[in-house]
């Protein structure tokens, strides 16, 4: 594991990536008053031309014809949620997406979030049209599920059924097959004030619960509990060969992480990875009430910032886009060894 630099929060590549991303991207209404969107979009970046000057979207200039430059981040803001996600340093490309969307309630009030992270396996073939495929089919599946008022579990496995499905259906003619990862989360206020929080994963990106505190246990939370999280947490489980060594006893942690098959995939999203990728535990509920933040991420970001009370160190405590910002920034500053890509969702006490 790549050890992380002194806590440098500045450089002058951070702060050319987040100018480039200043322009949120705009929120795509996809039902009345419901609000989606998914990153990267290079069609809604606006790019100045290198060769004339000109500004305009899309891949090439429509003046010149010349290519634009890749942009190397994209951002977004839905209100209760900020999307990040950053090519990194050594990636000639960003594999990762990030999709996300927001229902209100009868009173027009956020009701329930839907995230989907996916990072694309670079040993297969155009990772990226499998990540951005996959997050954006299980954003919609979950909106649908939800709105046929399936409950939060069950449009959570019918978001990873469309995603699979739809990933699978990228295999090429000669059979090559694009495949990522998958993590997903529900955030949903139920009767009473209380929040779940539905969390699904296939593969190593992760989701966290981060709020004040020390770190309550290194394994995740047991779900379904009635009582609510406390302290900061990892809430995902790795379908890694490091995850498989420690839970067959072989391994701590620390040796698990070092070995080099360490982010080897058990499990994926892909058409060489069956019809059911994921396993019987792949979807857990919690309950919080706050204050704390829900963090979905790729190994872009934890391969730096693994441990649960530093990642809240570095989010909380500052406004969402701000602490979603930091942490992309940090594995940039850290050497940025794969793409980074970060939802953070905030939840305060009594929402």
């Amino acid at each position: 594991m790549t050890e992380p630099m002194p806590a440098v929060r500045d450089t002058i590549d951070t702060r050319r990536r987040a100018a480039a991303a200043e322009r949120t991207v705009p929120r795509q209404s996809v039902a009345p008053g419901i609000h989606r969107v998914a990153l990267p979009d290079e069609g809604l970046a606006e790019v100045v031309c290198v060769h004339c000057g000109t500004q305009s979207h899309g891949p090439r200039c429509p003046v010149c014809d010349h290519p634009h430059r890749v942009q190397d981040r994209f951002e977004a803001d839905l209100g209760l949620v900020s999307l990040v996600t950053d090519r990194g340093i050594l990636h000639a490309r960003n594999e990762d997406a990030v999709a996300a969307a927001v229902v209100p309630d009868d009173s027009g009030q956020p009701e329930t979030i839907i995230l989907v992270v996916c990072d694309g396996v670079s040993s297969s073939p155009d990772p990226q049209a499998a990540s951005g495929t996959a997050v954006r089919t299980g954003v919609d599946a979950c909106l649908a599920a939800l709105a046929g008022d399936r409950t939060p579990e069950e449009a959570t496995a019918a978001g990873m059924a469309a995603a699979s499905e739809a990933v699978r259906n990228l295999v090429g003619p000669d059979g090559d097959a694009p495949s990522c990862t998958y993590v997903s989360a529900i955030v949903r206020t139920e009767s009473g004030g209380r929040i779940s929080l539905t969390v699904s994963n296939i593969g190593d990106s992760r989701a966290y619960w981060l709020a004040a505190g020390e770190t309550a246990t290194g394994q995740p939370a047991r779900p379904g509990h009635p009582g609510p999280l406390t302290g900061p947490q990892k809430l995902t489980v790795d379908d890694s060969w490091a995850q498989t060594l420690i839970e067959a006893g072989a391994m701590d942690e620390q040796a698990a992480m070092a070995d080099p098959r360490a982010h080897t995939l058990m499990r994926w999203l892909g058409a060489d990875a069956g019809q059911q990728p994921w396993s019987g535990d792949s979807i857990r509920t919690y309950f919080v009430e706050g204050p704390g933040a829900l963090l979905l991420c790729t190994d872009g970001l934890w391969n730096y910032l693994p441990k649960p009370v530093d990642l809240t160190g570095r989010a909380l405590g500052v406004p969402t886009a701000e602490g979603a910002r930091a942490l992309v920034d940090y594995a940039v500053v850290c050497g940025g060894s794969d793409n980074i890509t970060v939802a953070l969702v905030p939840i305060s006490g009594g929402r």
